[in-house]
Parts: structure tokens; C-alpha cells; sequence
């Protein structure tokens, strides 16, 4: 995992050089490390700082997970859909056994309509809908990763495109090629067009260049606006002294109005599923 992701800890610790530079009477590495201190707090604060968002339309309830190659527990995702009455779910690392899980665990009856890349080695994608999905496809991403894509027709709302998101991941430098393909191929937003969510693992945080490059083509962050930005996602199994970090995430464009987030755990997922309540536009 590359280095940035940790920054939030930096800002978190960053006081202390301070403390000890004024406490030593270091004033010229004070004042450095009081610049660095500021700085990194306007970068990482805002994300735990919610930001009213009213408005009026359409309500779809969304939640991403990565089911750690198809091993996490199907009954309890399952029971997550239910009682939050999720209308969209985007899935990642899903596998044909995992198809099997969830169908036999009754998925399919809360969330009939479907877009699903089942692949070994983590490498699957999907799409369930409590409402139509058209214009269904897949996006291979350099390294296997499948992002399932479609168009979903939420009743009253405008034009939805939807996409579960898994570029590669950052365990090891040769994969940073393949990382980076993964997120430049997502689309931009924009004003015109159909509206656009991202959620998925994307192995990246905020701190990220590439993510925050996307962002500025016209999404938000929904953990963010909600003032949850800082909740982690990942590693939730014992993969020794990683700090945890923030690589889930549910991005929507600059249209949709952002209700509601938190974040849950997956038993048998070594990831954190991410809920976002958001309020669609009206068509026109």
C-alpha cells in the first residue's frame, strides 16, 4: 500500500514536532513544522466535517462490498440489503461461488435485476438492483479486475449510469502501472449527461493524485460530504501492523444530494462495506 494513504495518521501526529520544536525553542523548526501542521489539517479535516445537503427527489440507497475473493458470510450481506433496504449493490472480488451464496441466501428475491462478472481470484464484479439495469456491460481493467457497468432506471429520476469500481491493487510496486490505468479509465462527470456513481474499492484513498483527479472532474466523495471521510475501510483481518485506511468509497456526481453514510463490517471480508443514502435528480 503506497505511502499516501497513511497521510490522515501524519496530520494526526503532527503536532508533536511542534510541541518539540517550541518546547526546545527551535522557532525556525517550529515555524516549519507549524506550516506542515496547518497543511495537512486543511487537507484531512474537512473529510470529518459533514456539509448540509438538502434537497428534493428521488431516494436510492446504495452499498458497496468487497467480498474478499467470494469468502465473506451471505447471510449477513444479505441482511445488511434488507435492513437497509438497499436498492443498489455494488459487489467486488466476486466469485461463482459467491453467486451461489447470495442467490441461495435469497439476494436475488430483494434485488431481482442484476449485472454480474463472476471471476477466480478476486477478479469478478457486480451489479444487483431493486430496479431495472440497461446497457449492461463489463470493463476489464489492466491486471483482471472487472468493474460491472449499467444503466440503472430508477423510477422519477434522471438518467443513471452506475459502475462497481476495482482497479488493481498497491501490495506491490510492479502493480502501479495497472492501478493507475484502472482509475484513469473511470469516466468523468460532468454537468450533462446521464448522472454517474461510482462505488467499489478502489484501492486508493483521498490523499491519492489519481483519485483526487477524478474527483475534480466533477464528483464528491459521499463519506465526505456526510463528514465520515475518515472512517476506515480496510484491512479488517490480521495482515500484522497495517494501519487502517479508507479505500471503499461511494462517489456521485455533483448533481446528487448526499442523505446519509456509514460504513459496516462484512464477517469473512477483510473490507468494510460502505452505505450511502443520496438523493437523485429529477429529469429536465
Amino acid at each position: 500500500m503506497c505511502a499516501v494513504a497513511f497521510t490522515p495518521y501524519a496530520a494526526l501526529t503532527a503536532p508533536l514536532p511542534v510541541a518539540v520544536a517550541v518546547a526546545t525553542r527551535q522557532w525556525w523548526a517550529a515555524a516549519v513544522a507549524g506550516v506542515a501542521l496547518a497543511g495537512l489539517v486543511a487537507a484531512v479535516a474537512p473529510r470529518a466535517i459533514p456539509s448540509p445537503d438538502g434537497g428534493t427527489g428521488p431516494v436510492l440507497r446504495v452499498l458497496t462490498a468487497n467480498l474478499m475473493h467470494g469468502e465473506c458470510d451471505p447471510d449477513a450481506l444479505v441482511s445488511l440489503v434488507r435492513d437497509h433496504a438497499v436498492d443498489l449493490l455494488a459487489l467486488q472480488e466476486y466469485t461463482l461461488r459467491a453467486d451461489g451464496k447470495l442467490r441461495a441466501a435469497g439476494l436475488g428475491e430483494l434485488l431481482p435485476y442484476r449485472s454480474a462478472e463472476p471471476r477466480p481470484r478476486g477478479n469478478g464484479s457486480a451489479l444487483y438492483s431493486r430496479y431495472p439495469l440497461d446497457a449492461q456491460e463489463c470493463r476489464i481493467n489492466a491486471g483482471g479486475h472487472r468493474n460491472a457497468r449499467a444503466s440503472v432506471e430508477v423510477p422519477g429520476a434522471a438518467a443513471l449510469h452506475a459502475e462497481s469500481v476495482h482497479p488493481a491493487s498497491l501490495y506491490h510496486p510492479h502493480k502501479l502501472p495497472a492501478w493507475h490505468a484502472g482509475l484513469a479509465g473511470l469516466p468523468a462527470a460532468g454537468p450533462d449527461g446521464p448522472v454517474r456513481l461510482l462505488l467499489g474499492d478502489f484501492n486508493a484513498t483521498l490523499d491519492h493524485a489519481r483519485l483526487r483527479a477524478l474527483l475534480r472532474t466533477g464528483y464528491r466523495d459521499a463519506a465526505s460530504v456526510a463528514g465520515r471521510g475518515l472512517v476506515p475501510t480496510w484491512p479488517y483481518r490480521n495482515y500484522g501492523p497495517i494501519p487502517r485506511v479508507t479505500l471503499d468509497h461511494v462517489l456521485a456526481d455533483r448533481r446528487v444530494r448526499v442523505r446519509a453514510v456509514a460504513v459496516y463490517p462484512i464477517p469473512g471480508s477483510d473490507h468494510r462495506a460502505v452505505f450511502a443514502e443520496l438523493i437523485l435528480p429529477t429529469p429536465g
